[in-house]
């Protein structure tokens, strides 16, 4: 299965995920804190769509910037300042809701705890149900043939 398809599984799972929160969370919120409390489950699943959308975009800008080499240190970089920059998102957010009459920070704070469990949780099963091969390339045993080296095709 290709990087395309674990992500396509997890963006699917993450939507279901995103509906699931703001159906359940919305029904929850509004019983315990009323209007406030559907606004902030609310608010808590369009963070999980809005960070596993970029959670997304991350693998796929990393995937065509080091043209599939998912053990390149830019990779790396690119999840990383990807990371970096959900963090910063976050805390611009919960700065500007911070106080707000129609936010109830309570079913916030568990929306978005369910959100992050939820999308760990979606991402394994995504990748779980992957055949990611783990062995590099190497020759099978009894091979005369040495193993391919690595670097460009082309040196």
């Amino acid at each position: 299965m290709k990087n395309a398809s674990v992500l396509a599984r997890a963006l699917v799972f993450g939507a279901i995920l995103t509906v699931g929160i703001a159906l359940v969370g919305s029904v929850v919120g509004y019983l315990v804190a009323g209007g406030s409390g559907l606004a902030s489950a609310l608010v808590g699943a369009g963070l999980t769509a809005l960070f596993m959308g970029f959670t997304a975009l991350s693998i796929v800008l990393a995937s065509r910037a080091t043209r599939d080499k998912p053990s390149s240190m830019v990779y790396f970089g690119i999840v990383l300042g990807m990371w970096l920059f959900k963090f910063v998102v976050f805390i611009v957010v919960l700065l500007l809701v911070r106080g707000e009459h129609w936010m109830s920070p309570y079913v916030f704070f568990v929306a978005v705890i369910a959100a992050v469990i939820g999308s760990l949780v979606a991402d394994i099963v995504a990748l779980a149900g992957a055949r990611v091969p783990y062995v590099g390339d190497s020759a099978p045993p009894g091979s005369t043939t040495p193993p391919a080296k690595a670097g460009n095709p082309g040196s």
